[in-house]
């Protein structure tokens, strides 16, 4: 029964049948199977998934990264991040990285990070001579910090079905996010170290300087406010990490509006519209595969799994790599947001068993997720990143590999190194 189910999920996944699609046509043939199961338990299963309190704040998030994205902050971002950087070893390359730490604080999201950052700084990495390829691969895989710094929608995902504290996932998050940045960079500088295989990566000429650094500044500083007011409103008790979404809504909405006067009254329409699209999309990714998720609990899948592993090895390190490459090879195919949906039960499961840590189990696996959205074959950032760079997506994959290792090592980092994610929580919640 479910080796068919699985097959049959493969099978149409491969045909190039939506994900979202596949996982309710599997779930209600499933459901149609089993005797002892209604009909109606799938749509009742599927919507109870998405009564949750936790899950409020993803709307807001989306509707607060469109409307600084319409906004023009990206923009400001990424000169910013240019004025500070961009007198290194390839410093585009560099501020590319830098602009997606910053912006992973105000969006919340990897795809948005790649599409805002992207628009932005792939046509300039070409046009100081990048290989298009080149600035594709470095777009895409520095968003995954989108998913890690806080806010994040993935952490909110998870955090609601793992019944793990999204205040503490999202302090969690901080060093990890900053350590693949550093990561990412530190790679970018090795090649630069080659000038006749990357001689784009040398020195612009470019000087670093206080003042520029300082008019950047002035023009820039209500979007680098937004993620220290998100983060410090939830370490100061004054609002919930659901409620930061709400807070990042409107502090968007006011910055843009008000501040910068890059959005008018008649473009929030649109602006609302387009949150509300994307938002559907997510929100019925995490139904579906919530229902399907629950057919395979209900026919013992989640004990099955831990029986394997736990006959196969019982050392907390072993089964926390084991989870960690199921992850990764599995966002290697499947969309990540559906990937966590149906995993994330038997995992958390299974780490309670062996005794990993919540919130290490919980980064370490939004990382993996993130990582396998940028690793082929599928990698859908890497085709969202190629889109924007208007180059073949063979190229940006051929570019990808160093720095996909890169986040790996710091993947594992965080594996093995539990004060990683887990000394800024027990700092600010004592626990």
């Amino acid at each position: 029964m479910l080796l068919g189910l699985f097959v049959a999920l493969l099978v149409m996944i491969f045909l190039g049948i939506p994900v979202i699609l596949s996982l309710g046509l599997v779930g209600l043939a499933g459901i149609l199977i089993v005797p002892e199961l209604a009909l109606p338990l799938y749509p009742q299963k599927m919507f109870s998934s998405l009564d949750s309190f936790s899950l409020l704040a993803m709307p807001y998030f989306i509707l607060a990264g469109e409307l600084m994205s319409r906004g023009g902050i990206s923009r400001k971002l990424v000169d910013f991040a240019e004025t500070v950087v961009g007198h290194m070893r390839g410093g585009l390359a560099q501020a590319n990285i830098v602009s997606s730490m910053i912006f992973a604080g105000v969006s919340g999201s990897s795809t948005a990070d790649t599409s805002a950052v992207g628009s932005v700084l792939i046509p300039a990495m070409k046009e100081k001579g990048y290989p298009a390829g080149y600035a594709a691969a470095i777009t895409a895989t520095s968003s995954t910090i989108g998913a890690i710094i806080p806010p994040s929608m993935t952490m909110i995902v998870y955090g609601a079905l793992a019944s793990v504290s999204v205040g503490g996932l999202f302090m969690a998050g901080i060093i990890p996010g900053i350590l693949i940045g550093f990561a990412l960079m530190s790679v970018v500088y090795l090649h630069s170290l080659s000038p006749s295989r990357h001689p784009e990566l040398q020195k612009s000429g470019q000087k670093f300087s206080i003042k520029r650094c300082l008019r950047s500044l002035v023009d820039v500083w209500a979007a680098l406010v937004a993620p220290l007011i998100i983060v410090g409103g939830i370490l100061g008790g004054v609002f919930t990490a659901t409620e930061s979404g709400v807070v990042a809504c409107v502090f968007a909405f006011l910055v843009s509006f008000f501040l910068y006067r890059t959005i008018k009254l008649r473009d929030l329409p649109q602006i609302f519209v387009q949150a509300a699209v994307t938002t559907s999309m997510v929100l019925g990714i995490i139904g579906i595969a919530s229902g399907f998720g629950w057919l395979l609990s209900y026919l013992n899948f989640n004990q099955m799994i831990l029986s394997a592993i736990m006959s196969t090895t019982q050392d907390p390190t072993a089964v926390f790599l084991l989870l960690v490459g199921v992850m990764l090879v599995l966002t290697m195919f499947v969309d990540s947001m559906a990937v966590l949906i149906i995993t994330v039960p038997i995992a958390v499961h299974i780490g309670h068993a062996v005794g990993i840590n919540d919130l290490q189990l919980g980064l370490a696996l939004v990382m993996a997720t993130q990582i396998g959205s940028t690793t082929p074959p599928v990698a859908v950032l890497l085709f969202v990143a190629s889109s924007i760079a208007k180059c073949p997506y063979g190229e940006t994959m051929r570019y990808s590999w160093s720095f996909i290792a890169a986040e790996i090592v710091a993947l594992l980092l965080v594996v093995f190194f539990e004060p990683l994610t887990t000394a800024i929580p027990s700092y600010v919640f004592g626990h």
